[in-house]
């Protein structure tokens, strides 16, 4: 199995673990690993899983593939190998069947399998601008909220609740009236979020 994860500024913010197939990274929301940075290509590069062997090939002359701080267009990933795209280093690694969650460092972990969380769902209500009312489902495993440039957050869903944490921090990215920061903060129903100056409120539903 195939672990990826994600760091910006040596804070690891996302971890995912793939079994076979392919797995392409990129900016475009399509890919499977989703980098929203201007120096990432909205296609950059691609990761052919077959068996033991685990290849990465550049998909964009314009934008660099390093591995290991090697420029590289086509390359065999070895374990502990660290993937640079833009500002973001992704670090690769071979991954057992059973995943350990003991690091707190990683704010998302999404295993390609069927299983069912018992974590209920929950949504966000805006409560001012253009869309006041309008309800953002929080039914994904990790939902990006925000824009390069001007704060991005992440809300992770795991088995103990919904947590938030930035994943480009700015200082308006608010949560009850407290500048975000570099913190992980886990959500409480009435809790509000304000994102590119609009509020939000968090909640459970019924």
């Amino acid at each position: 199995m195939a672990k990826f994860t994600i760091y910006f500024k040596d804070k690891a913010i996302q971890s995912y673990i793939y079994d076979s197939g392919t797995v392409h990274i990129g900016r475009d929301d399509s890919n499977d690993l989703v980098i929203d940075n201007q120096d990432v290509a909205p296609a950059h590069a691609v990761v052919i899983i077959k068996e033991d062997s685990y290849i990465i090939k550049q998909l964009n002359e314009a934008h660099p593939l390093v591995i290991n701080k090697e420029p590289v267009k086509e390359a065999i990933l070895k374990n502990h190998d660290v993937i640079t795209v833009g500002k973001h280093n992704i670090v690769f690694s071979e991954a057992e069947s059973t995943v350990s969650t003991e690091n707190e460092h990683i704010e998302f972990v999404n295993i390609k399998s069927n299983e069912k969380q018992d974590t209920p769902n929950a949504s966000l209500q805006v409560l001012d601008g253009h869309h006041i009312g309008r309800i953002l489902p929080l039914k994904k495993s990790m939902t990006r909220f925000g824009h390069g440039g001007s704060g991005v957050v992440i809300i992770s869903k795991r088995k103990d609740g919904y947590f938030i944490s930035s994943l480009e921090s700015d200082p308006s990215i608010q949560v009850n009236q407290k500048p975000l920061g570099d913190k992980t903060i886990h959500l409480k129903v009435n809790d509000i979020v304000l994102i590119n100056n609009i509020s939000m409120q968090f909640f459970l539903e019924s």
